[in-house]
């Protein structure tokens, strides 16, 4: 057991002119399990590659062991598997590395295959067992569960829950709940440390912040009492020190406005320190601000029928046909494994050339917004892209500030957003579009649990026709009328 300590950290980019992290102090233990939560944007990768000495920084990080990162650079993924796995760890045996696939649910013939050729989830579960294979290491896991389905979430959690030693980032709150042990919050004024789940976190955090907002509210009307206390108080001392002109007793008048005076220093001190305990509060407070959208009534109850529809690539039938209807007020998620067709279906739907069998019927007028899962083609400014898309740019940025956009971003190239911030920018412009049916391709990649929240709310309140693919098991449960499994 060794700590890792982080004192008196302070670090900017050099084309910043605000500090990301600013005499941030704290230690964590090297055999913990470290869920590591915070809203986009707010420097969780930047942390990361601050603990690997990518950058420059004042302060000091001391620890005992050396950081392996996830994801893992591969630079030739046309060679074997197993010859990449022992490159990363040498000293491992074929049969460790056999058995740690085993646990995440690979065949063992995935080593002797190229590493191109295995499924996103197979390449994350093999770098993961290999990773974990290296001794003396803090693993620093930068959200593997992007592109993952439900299926393969469990496993990897499972997984997880049985390791020590790694700071994991992700917003699937399931996940996180299976498989971790200590809580590392990215909070707007901190860097907090707390044993236990991410619910047990989130719980206390609500607390904290309702508490906090009780304690400012009485403080807030304590400060009014006071000024006007303070004020009469004042008008009062000054009145009596007028009377002492012309006084028989002016000892007693004199007396009488040292008393005043006392009782006004003494209500503007109090009323000083309520303002000093009130500037204390609310520092991490964290918003979820409403949002809208603008869903379209359909003249018919059916939108999209899919009938018999499977998806061929090449000479192979991906999936097995799938019959189904997406009606008026209907959510449906797609559900299956990775490779089985789902983003296939939906890019069909919205005109793609792809080879299909069965028919895709779309109502005669259907307006249709799509969030893609692909965000690398955003680049230029937020109000071209705006333009281009033919969206409200006041609304577009209301959206985005809303979303935990600060306004600084708006002058940023989107290329330089962060993955979470490019999502949401995606999202923004599908609310911001008037459609009779939202189809979005796996939209909360990337993408904080707050806004999760204010997405599921969102939905909830509007109830507009909707054709998903999410992993995401919180969201789902609290979203999805219905699930449609592509076998």
């Amino acid at each position: 057991m060794s700590m890792i300590k982080v004192e008196n950290l302070t670090f900017s980019y050099p084309s910043s002119y605000e500090n990301i992290f600013e005499h941030v102090n704290f230690q964590i233990d090297t055999d913990w399990k470290l869920g590591f939560v915070g809203r986009n944007g707010r420097g969780k990768t930047t942390f990361l590659n601050l603990l690997q000495g990518k950058y420059e920084y004042s302060g000091k990080i001391t620890s005992s062991v050396s950081f392996d990162y996830f994801p893992y650079h591969i630079s030739d993924k046309s060679c074997l598997t197993e010859e990449i796995l022992l490159e990363i760890c040498p000293q491992a045996e074929e049969w460790e590395l056999m058995r740690e696939l085993s646990y995440l649910g690979v065949p063992p013939e995935a080593l002797w295959r190229s590493f191109e050729t295995l499924s996103n989830g197979e390449q994350t579960k093999t770098l993961l067992a290999a990773l974990f294979l290296r001794e003396g290491r803090f693993l620093l896991i930068d959200e593997p569960t992007n592109h993952l389905d439900a299926k393969a979430r469990q496993i990897l959690s499972s997984y997880l829950s049985k390791k020590k030693g790694f700071l994991l980032v992700s917003h699937d709150r399931y996940f996180l709940d299976e498989c971790v042990d200590h809580i590392l919050s990215l909070n707007r004024a901190d860097i907090q440390v707390q044993a236990g789940n991410f619910s047990t976190w989130m719980k206390n955090f609500l607390r904290q912040q309702e508490f906090e907002m009780a304690r400012n509210e009485r403080l807030q009307k304590d400060i009014s009492r006071l000024r006007q206390a303070a004020k009469r108080s004042a008008v009062w001392s000054a009145q009596v020190e007028a009377s002492k002109i012309g006084a028989a007793d002016k000892g007693f008048v004199g007396h009488k406005a040292a008393k005043m005076m006392k009782r006004s220093k003494s209500i503007e001190a109090r009323q000083n320190q309520a303002v000093k305990e009130k500037s204390g509060l609310l520092k991490n407070v964290e918003t979820a601000e409403h949002l809208k959208m603008f869903p379209l009534p359909y003249h018919t109850d059916t939108l999209v029928s899919f009938a018999e529809t499977a998806v061929w690539y090449g000479k192979n039938m991906v999936c097995k046909p799938v019959s189904f209807t997406v009606r008026r007020g209907e959510r449906i998620v797609l559900d299956g494994g990775n490779g089985s067709g789902k983003s296939s279906l939906m890019k069909i739907l919205m005109g793609k050339e792809i080879r299909h069998t069965g028919t895709v019927t779309v109502g005669s007028g259907l307006v249709i917004s799509y969030v893609p899962q692909d965000t690398s083609f955003l680049k230029g400014s937020l109000s071209d892209f705006a333009r281009e898309q033919q969206i409200d740019e006041t609304l577009f940025k209301t959206l985005l500030r809303k979303l935990d956009f600060g306004r600084e971003q708006f002058e940023k190239d989107m290329a330089a957003f962060s993955e979470g911030q490019k999502k949401k920018t995606l999202l923004a412009q599908s609310l911001c579009q008037q459609a009779h049916l939202y189809v979005w391709d796996e939209p909360l990649n990337f993408v904080d649990v707050y806004s999760r929240i204010q997405i599921e709310e969102l939905i909830k309140e509007y109830t507009p026709a909707m054709l998903l693919v999410e992993h995401d098991r919180a969201f789902r449960e609290q979203v999805a009328t219905r699930v449609v499994t592509i076998a």
